[in-house]
């Protein structure tokens, strides 16, 4: 991938450079601020409201961070964005929100989240706004079909295959074996073609992101990076590390 040093010259932090117990919750504003202090790249996740904007916040249910209950997707843009949270006064910022805040001064790599129901809305979105996006940005997904979205809409802007090689997190209960194996495998490749990997960091070596990295030279990022033993295997097999926790 040409000219996309910047994906791998900076530690990247989870869902921003957060830390609850100081008040800093993830993929806020306060967490996106900290990072950029740090000049970390960013982390983030992205799923689309009711209304289709995409709105910067990780779990499909807004019960865990927030005083609200039930699905995001429920919820317009407007209504999420007033939505409080229980140890923080930030509110939840929109793709936009995000991108006129870092405004290029740190890398941006952007995770689309997915229910793996064929719903390619949050690609369509996130390509139209970061094809405008003055500074570094690439867009990934667990969702070899949201990958595919961005290799047809917007092929100039990095994409990326987040992955694992098993699967075997009860999350992932729902998935046929055949596909666990596809894409443990990268057998989506020639579809998604995508310009880096990102492998989860206790399933490291493995053979596809080894194959991806050191045969097609495919720039290869580990999550998440928590403890030494997760430095040392990503110092090991990876190109950089997506971390949250401590300051590298």
């Amino acid at each position: 991938m040409a000219g996309s040093d910047w994906l791998t010259a900076r530690p990247v932090a989870h869902r921003a450079l957060h830390d609850a117990a100081a008040g800093i919750i993830e993929n806020m504003p306060s967490a996106v601020d900290a990072a950029i202090a740090g000049l970390y790249a960013i982390e983030v996740d992205v799923q689309m409201s009711s209304d289709g904007e995409a709105m910067v916040f990780h779990d499909d249910d807004l019960d865990r961070l927030t005083l609200a209950t039930g699905p995001l997707k429920t919820l317009t843009a407007r209504a999420l964005q007033a939505v409080e949270f229980r140890s923080t006064a930030d509110r939840m910022m929109s793709l936009p929100d995000l991108l006129e805040r870092v405004a290029g001064r740190v890398p941006l790599v952007i995770e689309l989240k997915s229910h793996f129901d064929g719903d390619t809305s949050v690609a369509v979105r996130a390509c139209e706004l970061v094809a405008d996006y003055a500074g570094p940005a690439a867009l990934m997904s667990f969702d070899p079909e949201l990958v595919v979205a961005v290799r047809r809409l917007a092929p100039h802007i990095p994409r990326g295959i987040t992955m694992e090689r098993r699967y075997d997190d009860p999350e992932w209960a729902p998935l046929p074996a055949t596909t666990k194996f596809a894409w443990g495998n990268l057998l989506h490749f020639p579809r998604t073609r995508p310009d880096f990997v990102a492998h989860y960091v206790k399933e490291l070596p493995a053979p596809a992101p080894w194959l991806a990295r050191n045969l097609l030279g495919l720039p290869l990022l580990t999550w998440t990076v928590r403890t030494e033993a997760d430095r040392a295997a990503a110092h090991r097999y990876a190109d950089q590390m997506i971390f949250e926790g401590f300051r590298p």
